[in-house]
């Protein structure tokens, strides 16, 4: 069945959230180069910058979720190999750092919000960001960023658990290698969340 995408992104009860979209993750301090020059090549940062900027202009919220961690860990946790290998490796996204920083193209904004986390791998447990968007009078989720492995997909599952409705911008998403990244939008996020395109979402708003 089609969806009403009028409905769905109704901006009043929308927020766009931008997953780890940060100089230390996606940009010029990024320390995955693979997961960087996907995003650079599929256009990922322009095609979020694009949303973020059409949200903001028809009054949905705009949320930034960024990764950060204290110099000495305290708080953070190591009960995954990805974040045991984190912990073990360079001092990095540290708070207040250039790397915890949003890519230029995005902002913030000082309409935006920003919902740090200090541990786990995704952005919603443990973390304000519920209650920021409960508070917001948020129902739908507009997913961007990274990474499908883990970030992004995780997003989803928790938002749509808590009782969201989401879409996630299919140009405005990525992981690796691009072959699984694509296996996982179609078969495990579309289940979930209804597939949109940076074009479609900004063509909602702007009409």
């Amino acid at each position: 069945m089609p969806v009403d995408l009028a409905e769905l992104l109704d901006p009043p009860h929308t927020a766009v959230l931008t997953m780890e979209l940060q100089r230390g993750v996606v940009g010029d301090r990024a320390t995955i180069a693979a997961l960087a020059e996907v995003v650079e090549a599929r256009g990922v940062v322009p095609a979020a910058a694009r949303v973020v900027r059409a949200a903001r202009g028809a009054g949905a919220k705009v949320v930034h979720c960024i990764a950060e961690f204290r110099p000495d860990r305290a708080g953070s946790n190591d009960n995954a190999p990805l974040l045991r290998a984190i912990a073990k490796g360079p001092a990095h996204l540290l708070t207040g750092s250039e790397d915890t920083e949003l890519v230029a193209e995005l902002g913030p904004e000082p309409s935006d919000l920003v919902a740090a986390r200090r541990h786990g791998l995704t952005p919603f447990p443990g973390t304000s960001l519920d209650q920021l968007l409960r508070n917001l009078g948020v129902r739908t989720i507009v997913a961007t960023g990274v990474s499908l492995n883990i970030g992004v997909t995780g997003l989803v599952m928790v938002a749509v658990d808590l009782g969201y409705r989401c879409a996630v911008v299919t140009d405005a998403v990525a992981g690796v290698p691009v072959d699984y990244a694509d296996a996982m939008l179609q078969h495990t996020v579309a289940p979930l969340a209804t597939l949109v395109t940076s074009e479609q979402v900004t063509a909602t708003w702007t009409r």
